[in-house]
Parts: structure tokens; C-alpha cells; sequence
């Protein structure tokens, strides 16, 4: 059965912060325009916290999931804080007491971090959110497999979506948040949150799939 040992995964996490550090820039520009302009500054602070926390050497996938998680809940500012620090620690839950991450096992993670996010303050797809790009990309990976698709394959498929998910962000009128004050202005520029959930799902597809065997 096609998977990655959880004790190898601490580099998927790795990958996740790298990520963020490199488009720290990029994301605060996004944010900037419909938003305060903190949002790469939020997140690669927590980001760059975990890095310098974690035992790289001795940690498993979701002990390092779970510290970013925690810091990410607790010491950045921003509304995407608690919104990213629940999405990591849902999928920390599941993946928590396994030995060995299957597509089963990360099908339950995208899904857990869907529902935990959707019961943080009701938003849905269409409101212009990170999670116009998890949902499809939650959906594709499960379609995928559904088709008899190999892991790899689906975590193609579910990067591919998140992108589709985040570009059709830009033709949105935000719905939640401070952005939704604007209205009819709020359209023509990408969500920030849906920026950067398409920026860490192709980064974890990217780093999972050399990990499968």
C-alpha cells in the first residue's frame, strides 16, 4: 500500500515553512490590496518560529504538524492564525498514533482541516477564503483516489485543483472578514488565505510524493 512512514515526514513540514519564508513578500502584497498587508508577515513568523523549535532530527510528521500548529494558534497576530493553526493541528489528530500515512490517512487529514476550518466562523466555498482553494482540492484528491488513482496521482490532482481554487478567487466578492466591508470592491485581486493554501498544498503534494513507497 502506497504511503509515507510518519517518522520521515518532519520534511514535508520543512518544506511547508520553506514555502512561506520564500513568498513572505508576495503574500503581505496580496493581502495589501483588499486587506491589512500582514498576512506573509503573520505567517512567516510562525512559520520561522516552528523551524527554530522543532527537532528536525527526532520529530515525526505530525509532531512537527502539531508544534506549528500551536505556535500558530497562540503567537502570531492576524485572523489566519487560528485558522491555519486548526487546519495543521486536524490533520495532526489523524495522522497522530500512525506509523505509516496512507492516502486513506490524508484523505481524512484534508477533510478533518476542512470541517475543523468550516466551524471556525461558517464561511464556505464562494466567499472568497482559503477554503475556495482546500475544498476542491480536498474533493479532487478524494475523486482521484476514487478512481483508482495512485497517491501520487491524487496529490497531483489536488494541487492542480487548489490552483484552480485560488485563481477564481480573484473574480469573487469576499463574504467573511474585513475584506467583506469593501463589497463590489473586494473583486479583481486574489484572497490572501486562498494564496497561501494553494501555495502550502502544492508544497506539500511537491514534498510527500518523493516520500511514497
Amino acid at each position: 500500500m502506497s504511503g509515507f512512514a510518519n517518522k520521515e515526514g518532519s520534511v514535508v513540514v520543512k518544506a511547508l515553512i520553506e514555502t512561506i519564508q520564500k513568498n513572505k513578500d508576495y503574500l503581505s502584497e496580496v493581502d495589501g490590496a483588499i486587506g491589512d498587508g500582514d498576512h506573509g508577515v503573520n505567517m512567516e513568523k510562525g512559520f520561522s518560529l516552528c523551524l527554530d523549535r522543532v527537532d528536525w532530527a527526532n520529530t515525526t510528521f505530525a509532531e512537527a504538524m502539531r508544534t506549528l500548529s500551536r505556535i500558530l494558534m497562540m503567537e502570531i497576530g492576524g485572523s489566519m492564525g487560528p485558522i491555519y493553526g486548526t487546519l495543521f493541528g486536524e490533520m495532526a489528530k489523524v495522522a497522530k498514533d500512525k506509523e505509516h500515512l496512507s492516502s486513506a490517512d490524508f484523505s481524512q487529514m484534508l477533510n478533518a482541516a476542512v470541517a475543523g476550518i468550516g466551524g471556525l466562523g461558517g464561511a464556505k466555498v464562494g466567499d472568497k477564503t482559503l477554503l475556495d482553494a482546500l475544498v476542491p482540492a480536498t474533493k479532487a484528491f478524494d475523486d482521484s483516489i476514487a478512481a483508482e488513482n495512485d497517491f501520487a496521482a491524487a496529490l497531483t490532482a489536488m494541487s492542480e485543483a487548489a490552483k484552480k481554487g485560488w485563481e477564481s478567487t480573484k473574480d469573487m466578492v469576499a463574504k467573511v472578514g474585513r475584506a467583506s466591508r469593501l463589497g463590489e470592491r473586494s473583486r479583481g485581486v486574489y484572497d490572501a488565505g486562498a494564496t497561501s493554501c494553494y501555495l502550502l498544498l502544492t508544497a506539500l503534494a511537491d514534498s510527500v510524493r518523493p516520500l511514497l513507497k
